[in-house]
């Protein structure tokens, strides 16, 4: 498969960091999915999709680094969301890295292409997220290059293949009021248009500290989240000089996943680059967590 960088053809968003951020090349990617599933810091095993959908989960944290450093992590939510079936629409948060784009950009519609083939885009469900919300609007331009989205989408091909669709959303300014607005409205959407949805929230936690600095840190921002507090998740972030970089997406998701009715988390796995690469000098921590 070529590799594209930031290109809308047809309607279709083309990947932007395919042969970078995991392989571009199908069969390579798949291999590397299961490579993720079988790590010692992943499940240990390949998912099994559940025949029958069984709507446990909210929504998740997940990362959103190359799939060789975190990878294995992901992997940990993904596996979770197998054993449960696919949900009818996964909406996926990321932070935007760009600066292109809107305060909060809903992709409107379409499809998205990855190595592993294409996914509708919910263009109802995104449509209703922006109605309800103050700050969303529809845009394209924040997505063509972001990875913080296109990264989750491989992971779902591989367990689900086309039985489910996406809303893609980039957020720039990460603060309560935002997240609060978004994660209501993803709920309102939801509830006007029944639609079943599990919402993934894509983010790292500390970048380029030390090892047993970031996970002293994160550990302080995890909790946090364990506790669905998203006010406490921000003051913490800022207290802490945690340099998580998704707090915006996993902050709506959280009020998202309260809205709903969730009332635990669960920590499925932690880990830094140094835990994958070796080098612990200067990481960059991975969280899987589950909010049901």
């Amino acid at each position: 498969m070529a590799i594209y960088s930031g290109r809308i053809i047809g309607g279709k968003r083309l990947p932007a960091v395919a042969g970078m951020f995991y392989e571009a090349d199908a069969e390579a990617l798949k291999a590397q999915i299961e490579w993720a599933f079988r790590h010692p810091l992943g499940p240990g095993k390949l998912p099994v999709v559940s025949d029958e959908r069984q709507p446990l989960s909210k929504g998740f944290v997940v990362p959103h680094a190359g799939y060789m450093y975190s990878g294995p992590i992901a992997a940990n939510s993904y596996f979770q969301m197998a054993a449960e079936g696919p949900a009818e629409t996964y909406v996926i948060i990321g932070p935007n890295h760009t600066g292109l784009g809107e305060i909060v950009s809903v992709y409107p519609g379409g499809a998205w292409v990855t190595p592993l083939g294409e996914v509708e885009v919910d263009t109802e469900l995104a449509r209703a997220i922006v109605g309800a919300s103050s700050f969303a609007a529809p845009d394209e331009k924040a997505h063509l290059y972001e990875h913080s989205v296109e990264v989750q989408v491989p992971f779902l091909q591989y367990m689900f293949g086309d039985r489910f669709r996406i809303v893609p959303i980039v957020v720039y300014e990460q603060t309560p009021e935002i997240a609060e607005d978004l994660g209501k409205a993803i709920l309102e959407a939801a509830e006007k248009t029944g639609r079943d949805i599990v919402v993934i929230a894509s983010s790292d936690f500390t970048h380029y500290e030390p090892h047993d600095v970031a996970v002293a840190k994160d550990k302080l921002a995890i909790e946090a989240i364990l506790e669905l507090d998203p006010l406490k998740l921000y003051q913490t972030i800022q207290k802490h000089s945690i340099s998580m970089c998704g707090p915006g997406p996993v902050m709506a998701m959280l009020y998202y996943a309260r809205g709903a009715g969730a009332s635990s988390a669960k920590l499925l796995r932690y880990a830094t680059s140094g835990d994958v690469a070796g080098d612990k000098s200067s990481v960059v921590g991975y969280a899987s967590i589950q909010v049901y």
